[in-house]
């Protein structure tokens, strides 16, 4: 039978800010990539996350951004190779401990916003990131951008590593995501979201906006949790996998 991942970001809310729905998202993923400080949540907002996460039984992993906490990490930063790396060892060092303390472990790590963009089409950047974490944790598992740069990265470093693709996002041909600036770029219908995920793990491809099949290996299927429709979405996606005959559950590796 065919398996498949479902991962979602969360851990993003910040003091009395609150962003998402994680303890309905909590009941239908089976991975959380939770912020780390820099971009969205704080050490608070973090350990509440990931012991809800381990209460449901939920693989747990780090997602580590850009320091830009009003741009939630969605604007593009230059930032010398060896700065990364320690951005990079600094979250993950964090969402180690604070894992730790409240009884559950970090399995795996996936790069926010633009510093994933950035490293899907730049393959040192997303080396130096890697890096980065596996100098903290050499057995961490990397979630990558499928068929991009990041994609490259991990192959060429020989680390454990799982493929991705976007529930809620339009490709373009060369695997990178459609900017969200573009019309389309951001898929809020649920009814779509659903069969249009069963399709590409069948195809064992992404599929592009021009209709282009990119063969890949599809781990893991990523659910924003930010959007307004984020908890539907979700549940679309799981309702229509499970119906297709795929199983739902945690990536190994």
């Amino acid at each position: 039978m065919t398996q498949v991942d479902l991962n979602a970001d969360m851990g993003e809310s910040f003091g009395p800010w609150k962003m998402g729905d994680d303890d309905s998202l909590l009941k239908i993923i089976t991975s959380a990539n939770i912020a780390c400080g820099f971009h969205a949540g704080d050490p608070d907002v973090m350990a509440k996350t990931m012991a809800l996460a381990a209460e449901n039984g939920v693989g747990i992993g780090a997602h580590p951004g850009f320091p830009d906490l009003q741009g939630f990490g969605r604007r593009n930063m230059k930032v010398p190779h060896d700065s990364l790396r320690n951005m990079v060892r600094y979250q993950l060092g964090a969402a180690l401990g604070i894992a730790r303390a409240v009884g559950t472990q970090v399995r795996h790590l996936k790069l926010h916003g633009a510093l994933a963009n950035m490293c899907s089409v730049d393959q040192d950047m997303a080396r130096a990131c890697y890096l980065g974490a596996l100098d903290v944790d050499p057995d961490i598992i990397i979630m990558v951008l499928a068929v991009t740069k990041q994609e490259q990265a991990v192959r060429e470093l020989g680390c454990k590593w799982v493929g991705e693709i976007f529930a809620d996002r339009a490709y373009n041909d060369n695997g990178t995501l459609v900017d969200r600036s573009l019309p389309g770029a951001v898929i809020h219908d649920p009814h779509i979201a659903g069969p249009r995920m069963l399709k590409m793990v069948r195809a064992g491809a992404i599929i592009t906006e021009s209709g282009k099949h990119l063969e890949t290996s599809v781990d893991t299927i990523c659910l924003h949790g930010d959007g307004p429709t984020a908890v539907q979405i979700a549940r679309s996606v799981r309702a229509c996998l499970e119906e297709g005959g795929v199983e739902v559950t945690k990536f190994e590796r």
